[in-house]
């Protein structure tokens, strides 16, 4: 089985320009391919797990990757998606986000001579000239066209800036840019970038004649249709001081059954032919399944010794309720309490275990939250000398995190 026909098999290829090209450009190790990351933060997070993994399926196959980090498209902001537009980001906070995904990326992508490149479209978008580019460029497209793209469809019923508008064109010009400059032949991405994609395509074609190949994989989605990824608290980042080793382990190994073999065969790298013995599993199994999954991916992520610890935290906090050394923390202070104690609607806040003290309060009321292993109610108070000694919070019968007075 080749690289291409592997992908397949994963549930991992959702549209393709040319796939006969394509298979064989890959398939032979002849691909020199480019996925770009915009740096809207200043970490990379489950939804950049697959691309990095897919690049890592690709190199390890003979293919050359060129990792894009778009420092000048950073400037505009990717409207794919959105129902608002990006907070506008100052350009120190954009090259700060750019050396954090630097640092992570080396731990999934082999860089160095004639194996992977790192690029940032900042080098040559922000010393384009305005007219330059309308008549180079600009002419190659037609804004009907680019009305029709899924990617604007979102923005259009709230008002699409021109800003935004400009992001397609960009988006394009990378791929002519790196094909002209780096031989670059191909670009995958998240689904939701087709119409970007196949931009690219089509203003190589026009501007050279030649060939240049797009794919896009199949964005993560648990059985509800929602992106994978999101918690209560927000994103599920790869940076352990935004997400621990041991949050990462448990945000995996919490999946739901119907998506559990699904995240197995699209992120894990463990055989197929492993996976399919797999695909029969139920009941106490599925349960297993989500170990070897939670402890693949933070093995990926954070390295072995990581994994190691969050599985043995993980196993000793559901067997005895006692080790809680990996367990979230958050630390107070004397002025979040209130007269000496703090209830347990502002605990939850305060700890991040509910996004509003509507939901906090209805979580309480249907008797999914327990403070130190006994129930909470509204009434709930914790005093300064229990955070002192520690609280554990449990809600749920999965989620548990401790608060500490400092």
């Amino acid at each position: 089985m080749g690289i291409y026909e592997e992908l397949r098999a994963r549930g991992l290829i959702a549209q393709v320009t040319d796939e006969a090209e394509i298979r064989d450009l890959i398939n032979s190790g002849n691909a020199k391919f480019y996925i770009g990351f915009d740096p809207t933060a200043d970490s990379l997070h489950v939804g950049h797990f697959m691309a990095l993994c897919l690049m890592k399926r690709l190199q390890m196959a003979g293919n050359k990757p060129v990792v894009l980090i778009g420092g000048g498209t950073g400037y505009i902001g990717d409207p794919s998606g959105r129902t608002d537009m990006r907070s506008m980001m100052t350009p120190e906070t954009i090259e700060h986000n750019c050396e954090c995904f630097k640092k992570q990326m080396e731990r999934f992508i082999e860089f160095g001579p004639d194996k992977a490149i790192m690029v940032n479209n900042a080098d040559w978008l922000l010393k384009l000239n305005y007219i330059e580019l309308l008549r180079d460029v600009g002419a190659c497209f037609s804004v009907n066209n680019m009305l029709r793209a899924e990617c604007y469809k979102q923005r259009m019923e709230k008002g699409l800036s021109f800003l935004e508008f400009n992001y397609m064109i960009m988006q394009a010009y990378d791929f002519y840019h790196l094909h002209q400059n780096y031989g670059c032949n191909m670009q995958f991405g998240g689904d939701d970038q087709w119409s970007n994609m196949l931009a690219g395509t089509d203003l190589i074609r026009r501007k050279t004649g030649q060939d240049a190949y797009a794919m896009t994989i199949t964005l993560l989605m648990n059985s509800e249709g929602k992106k994978m990824g999101k918690t209560a608290r927000g994103a599920v980042w790869l940076d352990p001081e935004k997400t621990s080793p041991f949050e990462f382990f448990q945000y995996w190994r919490n999946v739901g059954d119907s998506d559990v073999l699904k995240c197995i065969r699209m992120l894990t790298f463990l055989p197929l032919e492993e996976v399919d013995r797999m695909d029969s599993w139920e009941g106490s199994q599925l349960n297993e399944a989500k170990e070897i999954l939670a402890y693949e991916l933070t093995s990926l992520v954070h390295g072995k010794e990581a994994a190691d610890n969050a599985r043995e935290a993980s196993h000793a906090l559901f067997s005895q309720g006692s080790d809680d050394s990996h367990m979230p923390t958050t630390i107070l202070s004397e002025d979040q309490l209130t007269d000496g104690s703090v209830a347990i609607l502002d605990l939850m806040l305060l700890c991040s275990l509910a996004p509003s003290r509507s939901e906090a309060r209805r979580l309480i009321q249907q008797g999914g939250v327990s403070v130190n292993d006994e129930k909470a109610s509204l009434d709930t108070r914790i005093t300064a000398d229990q955070l002192s000694d520690g609280v554990k919070i449990r809600k749920g019968k999965k989620v548990f995190h401790k608060a500490i007075l400092k």
